[in-house]
């Protein structure tokens, strides 16, 4: 019989502890795992169910309680969670459907969208039900043969992206791999902050299994997320830079004793937030690199005093290797691919399909982030491969010159892209948000660059814009910069 990560968890846990705390309601594990078994036992009598093979079901709710009830209920049913993210327009959401193919998509408490009007039940326990019939996918078999749980997709930096597909038993070996740096236990408590469709599986997934409570929060203004850390007795907080950034600007006198552990991810850290957070909390923000067909090979739990910008050594279970355009390994110092190699692997590509076996190289994945090491074996991420701006054969890395740039004292945040050159092929320009109340003169940012950058890295067009395209997770969109270079789309 096939492994179900939720018939895992439920074995692991015990019932009385504290599984979830929101709007100051506490459910233990017994409660949770019984909400969860009986929408399961709902969801196994609707169409989707009766067709045989893995039902892909989407999963648009708002992040909180009923995500987790029933994304677990999804998954208890051995059906295959797509999360369709609430940032979505329309366009989006019809393509993320047409390229996964649900045969059918919950509609958690208060979504408003509809695609299949005729086809909506609302006997849910206030949840619709939109079945979609039987898609048109000529991978069905395969599909069914992966076990699959999950069907993911990237927030869209570059590029195109795929549909991950994940396993149960894959999900089971990232969230155990993971542990072994976080060191999740039934004594935590786990201040959550970032969107469910985007961050579930080595994270809530990771925290349930392992034991641990939950906390949400309605709001992230630091006086509200800090009262709640006060209350709630929280001792981990999962976070991103802009939230960290929140907490450290706070003129409150709490200093969160309980916090052992604060992790930062989906954008990467600047070093002002991480000193800024140290200096007002007396703990380190660690780092880490989640990659979505891995899980998070690296955590910077050892070195985040020292070097709070690394992404931190690989974990145990990992190997890690930065190679040269040849695919030879480069020397500490220097710029390379990041290929990593270890368990969590995903399974397969959705659209086009593709398994694992195919991407790999031995065992290796290329991740097309170009990072660094420097002497203790921490690794810096440096770029991606698609968003490096080539300058007449001399590589620039968009995130490099955004760094100084976003020092300038009349800066909040730029975006640095590519734009076409007859002489030099290309060269960078940068848009950029003013700081509140600033009005940078686009020459004084020049010249700030020039006194901290090669010349070649100097932007050679500065616009100032109201704001940046960004991703959920906070990433800038590198798609969508007016004038970028583009490579060229790899076809099916």
């Amino acid at each position: 019989m096939a492994m179900n990560i939720v018939d895992r968890i439920a074995m692991r846990a015990s019932a009385e502890r504290p599984a979830l705390m929101a709007d100051g309601v506490v459910l233990g594990y017994g409660e949770l795992l019984d909400r969860v078994s009986q929408v399961a036992g709902v969801l196994r009598g609707l169409p989707a169910f009766r067709r045989g093979g893995v039902p892909r079901i989407g999963l648009a709710c708002h992040s909180g309680v009923d995500y987790i009830v029933l994304a677990l209920a999804i998954l208890k049913t051995g059906a295959c969670l797509v999360p369709v993210a609430d940032e979505l327009t329309a366009d989006e959401r019809a393509e993320l459907l047409e390229r996964t193919g649900p045969h059918a998509v919950l509609l958690g408490r208060g979504i408003a969208w509809r695609r299949h009007e005729a086809a909506e039940i609302t006997s849910l326990d206030g949840v619709a039900w939109l079945d979609l019939g039987e898609p048109d996918f000529a991978r069905e078999a395969e599909f069914t043969a992966l076990d699959p749980a999950f069907i993911r997709f990237s927030s869209g930096t570059t590029g195109r992206s795929k549909g991950v597909i994940l396993s149960h038993r894959r999900l089971e070996e990232r969230v155990v791999s993971a542990n072994a740096a976080l060191g999740i236990c039934p004594g935590d408590r786990v201040l959550w902050m970032l969107p469910m469709a985007h961050h579930f599986a080595v994270s809530i997934i990771l925290y349930l299994y392992h034991g641990a409570c939950t906390v949400i929060g309605e709001d992230h203004l630091a006086t509200q997320v800090l009262d709640l850390a006060k209350r709630s007795g929280a001792t981990v907080i999962y976070g991103s830079p802009f939230h960290y950034a929140l907490l450290a600007a706070d003129n409150g006198d709490y200093r969160w004793p309980q916090l052992r552990l604060a992790v930062s991810t989906a954008a990467p850290l600047p070093a002002a937030t991480a000193a800024a957070f140290a200096s007002r909390f007396g703990k380190p923000l660690v780092q880490g690199l989640g990659i979505i067909e891995i899980g998070l090979p690296l955590l910077n739990t050892g070195g985040a005093e020292e070097e709070p910008t690394a992404v931190g050594r690989p974990l145990p279970a990992y190997d890690v290797e930065l190679r040269d355009e040849e695919g030879v390994p480069v020397s500490a110092g220097r710029v390379g691919e990041l290929w990593v190699k270890g368990p969590g692997m995903f399974d397969a590509y959705l659209s086009p399909w593709q398994t694992a076996a195919e991407v790999c190289v031995a065992g290796w994945f290329p991740t097309g982030d170009l990072a660094e090491t420097d002497a203790a074996g921490r690794v810096f991420i440096r770029g991606r491969k698609k968003s490096v701006i080539n300058v007449s054969g001399m590589k620039v890395f968009p995130e490099e010159v955004e760094a100084v740039i976003e020092r300038h004292p009349e800066v909040e945040r730029c975006r640095v892209f590519g734009v076409r050159h007859a002489v030099l092929g290309s060269v960078p320009a940068v848009e950029v948000i003013p700081a509140a109340g600033s009005h940078p003169d686009p020459r004084a940012l020049v010249a700030w660059c020039r006194g901290r950058l090669s010349p070649y890295k100097i932007p050679a067009r500065v616009s100032l814009v109201p704001s940046l395209p960004l991703t959920a997770s906070g990433k800038i969109r590198r798609d969508e910069a007016a004038g970028a270079t583009k490579s060229p789309e790899k076809r099916d």
